[in-house]
């Protein structure tokens, strides 16, 4: 089917892709727009070295969980959703996955195209904010069913753009302060803790770490993986986030879109606008691959993935053209808090209890898919929820990372001792058609 990318099937190596080719979109999602965001945030909040040694925490934490996802996926050449059925969570188990994913991201990207409507508005006046956003949903929306190597060629365009654009803004900005007095200025604003500042880097990536497979089922290698993971991952907290954290302390400001604004003048901010987009188009491509599952699952019935991701960015896009989309923030951050488990449930079983890997690996050497799975693998529901509850309300530590390690020991404990379910003769699920 066209564009459909293998939605519910394995990606075979005749679409697999060079490491550069991923890995620009892997950095395409980290220096982006949300990532400036943020760096103004800690170094509203933080000094220089502290920050630094929040995104470093952050980021070696998410760099391991991002890494392992990441292998799963290339390895298996399935996405998120479709490869968790087989990864702990069942048939129905992984519908549950994919609606978790469609919601965020569907939600995020609706979200995101507000803030790029209003920016064009802001930036160039004339149509209405709605009418921005109508433009902007439909120019995503667009890229996304043309598929990956359409997004891939997106990022080529983007990402220099917005790298080029990150460069001048600090040196324009550094040009009117000593770098050494930026790097030794206390925190302009309300001070926030390392750990504060930790957890804001994690909880910002948590959901770019559970979607990593819907990317790396493109890769042909695991030291792929590793490398894009290393290189895009790194620059882009570093890069990018520090860049935000010295315009925070050179502006005494978290708004740095108007710092940015200032030095750059229409064409920085013009891509400061598009580099949204870069991000927004895996935001729905990655919900567009957990509805098409979730629907074959519950419904037995094939979505073609171009259906899903028009039907997505519709919605996405008329929620953001009516302005109602800051209601759902709320929402969409309980969202945040049940999603890293996910991440712990997904590797363990694949890595430590390997339940079905022998069956993953049979069917993996004729291009199929395993025997059907399990309807629910109670123990993952098990750990799912005591995961969530402790990320959500365990005051020690840093949520994002308590909820995963502790999804991934308490899985990983009941897999080597009492076992998990196996899968039983017939599903409902057929997965070969």
């Amino acid at each position: 089917m066209a564009h459909d990318d293998y939605s519910l099937r394995r990606l075979p190596d005749s679409a697999r892709c060079s490491w550069v080719s991923v890995a620009v979109q892997r950095f395409g999602q980290v220096s982006s727009f949300h990532q400036f965001l943020l760096g103004a945030v800690l170094g509203f909040g933080m000094t220089f070295w502290d920050a630094v040694l929040a995104i470093t925490l952050g980021a070696v934490m998410l760099e391991v969980v991002t890494v392992l996802m990441g292998v799963a996926g290339m390895r298996e050449g399935l996405s998120t959703s479709v490869l968790a059925r087989w990864a702990g969570f069942g048939a129905r188990g992984s519908a549950l996955v994919g609606l978790l994913v469609t919601l965020s991201l569907a939600g995020w990207f609706g979200v995101q195209n507000d803030v790029f409507a209003h920016g064009l508005h802001a930036l160039m006046g004339g149509p209405p904010v709605w009418a921005w956003a109508v433009f902007g949903g439909v120019a995503v929306t667009g890229i996304v069913v043309a598929g990956f190597h359409t997004m891939a060629w997106t990022a080529y365009l983007t990402v220099p753009a917005f790298l080029l654009l990150a460069g001048y803004a600090i040196t324009q900005e550094l040009s009117r302060h000593a770098l050494a007095d930026l790097v030794a200025m206390p925190p302009p604003g309300p001070a926030l803790t390392v750990a504060q500042g930790t957890t804001l880097v994690a909880g910002a990536f948590i959901m770019g770490a559970v979607m990593t497979p819907d990317m790396t089922r493109f890769n042909r290698r695991v030291g792929d993986v590793v490398k894009q993971t290393l290189i895009s991952v790194t620059l882009g907290e570093y890069l990018i986030g520090l860049t935000g954290v010295l315009l925070a302390h050179a502006a005494r400001s978290s708004d740095v879109v108007a710092a940015i604004t200032s030095t750059s003048g229409v064409l920085g901010t013009l891509i400061l606008v598009t580099a949204i987009m870069k991000i927004n188009d895996w935001n729905l491509y990655s919900a567009s691959l957990g509805l098409v599952n979730t629907v074959h699952v519950l419904a037995g019935r094939r979505l073609s993935r171009s259906t899903a991701t028009v039907a997505l960015g519709v919605l996405g896009t008329v929620l953001s053209a009516l302005g109602i989309l800051d209601h759902f923030t709320t929402f969409l951050t309980w969202i945040g808090v049940i999603t890293p488990p996910v991440a712990g449930i997904v590797i363990a079983e694949y890595f430590v209890v390997r339940t079905w890997r022998r069956e993953l690996a049979e069917s993996r050497a004729t291009g199929e898919l395993p025997a059907d799975p399990p309807d629910w693998v109670p123990a993952s529901l098990l750990c799912w929820a005591v995961g969530a509850a402790v990320g959500a309300f365990v005051p020690v530590g840093i949520p994002t990372i308590n909820s995963v390690v502790v999804s991934f020991a308490l899985y990983a404990l009941l897999g080597r001792t009492v076992g998990v379910m196996r899968p039983p003769p017939g599903s409902r699920v057929d997965t070969h058609r």
